[in-house]
């Protein structure tokens, strides 16, 4: 049996109502879970991109790229593992402002991506932005102060390897 593995997908498409719904039924149809999901403008203009993260076989992601491929404001689709792109996250961390002179906490900024954005008498909010693991570590080491929220982003991804997106479109026109 093949090995899951995590896979990074980018799928370009025209801007539609509905796009979303067409694409997740997709993954939906294969029991596939998203770990994570972003949309976003693209380098190209009217064009979007919609990036996913699911950890599933590769021959299965081939499959489902060919599938996302087949809808009609889908432009191109592409999968990439975790070594072939540049990634990131971002979380904001809500905190009791008892808490925002705690040497503690300012120690965990000094070593981290992280910064505090917005302080009021009650809460004070840090920012923090790397890999997965780098906001999961984050969290565990705010936890103990307790967290009034936390929330986090879906992966952003760029390609190691060129790969000119519109340069790609030309040759399919």
């Amino acid at each position: 049996m093949e090995e899951n593995k995590n896979f990074t997908v980018s799928v370009y498409t025209e801007n539609n109502i509905g796009i979303l719904n067409r694409i997740s039924a997709i993954f939906l149809k294969r029991h596939i879970n998203i770990e994570s999901m972003t949309v976003s403008k693209s380098e190209i203009e009217h064009v979007h991109r919609f990036t996913f993260v699911v950890e599933v076989p590769e021959t299965l992601i081939r499959k489902v790229v060919g599938q996302l491929e087949k809808q009609i404001e889908v432009i191109r689709a592409f999968y990439h593992t975790e070594d072939e792109i540049i990634y990131h996250e971002t979380a904001l961390f809500k905190i009791a402002s008892t808490h925002l002179y705690d040497e503690k906490i300012q120690d965990k900024l000094k070593f981290r991506r992280a910064h505090i954005i917005a302080i009021t008498e009650r809460y004070f909010v840090i920012e923090a932005s790397g890999l997965k693991e780098d906001i999961n570590r984050m969290y565990e080491k705010l936890k103990p102060f307790g967290l009034l929220q936390f929330v986090r982003s879906g992966r952003i991804a760029i390609t190691r390897p060129k790969m000119a997106i519109t340069e790609l479109l030309e040759e399919i026109n």
